[in-house]
């Protein structure tokens, strides 16, 4: 989940649309307030944060996220209208992870967010994720049904972990492919379908796991 604090509403919902096609997760706050009161309930995976607000800036939440142990480990990304440097070398030399200036494309940011996530990501995050018959070694990068090995190729393999790090969710072609194969990848939904064809294939009886969601895409069910 993605946080984006940004008073400007026409802004802030262009920040969620971007994101939510990009296959993020995210909620957008207008101003402090309502920023911590949802932290009360959920920690982000990121937070995007506009220095200019209303009532407390940018400057002095990103002192309190930081200044807690809750959230003194998520990424942030500064925002801001201002040309100087000064709140730039702030942000930063307080813990910002990534700063953007104002106007900035909705590709550049997501972009940004993919790259600070990648090299703010714990590096022990090896996890074996098992659906069904199927399992899947995210440390060893391997795929195995019944404890038989599966081949798969890198976007099939991305996608499968893509499905069983998120089960029940409905992921649209488009989101599988601007998260798999990337924002400045030029293609049509047709790959997602061709790779989704071929990796149910490889995976035999547990190919019927990855289930077509007619006029929306695809999911993977829980399977007992």
């Amino acid at each position: 989940m993605i946080f984006c604090v940004e008073d400007d509403r026409g802004i802030r919902d262009l920040m969620l649309y971007t994101l939510n096609a990009a296959g993020f997760e995210a909620k957008g706050f207008g101003d402090s307030s309502s920023f911590f009161e949802a932290l009360k309930t959920e920690t982000p995976q990121l937070v995007m944060l506009d220095i200019m607000l209303p009532g407390e800036d940018g400057i002095s939440i990103l002192k309190r996220l930081r200044s807690s142990a809750v959230t003194a480990d998520v990424p942030i990304i500064m925002a801001t209208a201002k040309g100087t440097e000064y709140d730039k070398v702030i942000g930063l030399d307080l813990g910002a992870d990534d700063y953007l200036a104002k106007p900035f494309g909705m590709m550049e940011m997501v972009s940004r967010v993919k790259a600070v996530l990648r090299r703010t990501e714990p590096k022990n995050t090896a996890k074996v994720l098992q659906v069904g018959d199927l399992t899947l070694n995210t440390g060893e990068h391997t795929v195995s049904v019944r404890g038989a090995r599966v081949q798969l190729t890198l976007k099939e393999y991305e996608l499968l972990k893509k499905f069983m790090e998120n089960l029940g969710r409905v992921f649209s072609r488009e989101q599988l492919l601007q998260s798999i194969w990337g924002t400045d990848y030029i293609g049509e939904t047709r790959t997602v379908d061709v790779h989704i064809g071929t990796l149910r294939t490889k995976l035999g009886d547990c190919g019927d796991y990855i289930a077509t969601v007619r006029g929306v895409g695809y999911r993977m069910e829980a399977w007992v």
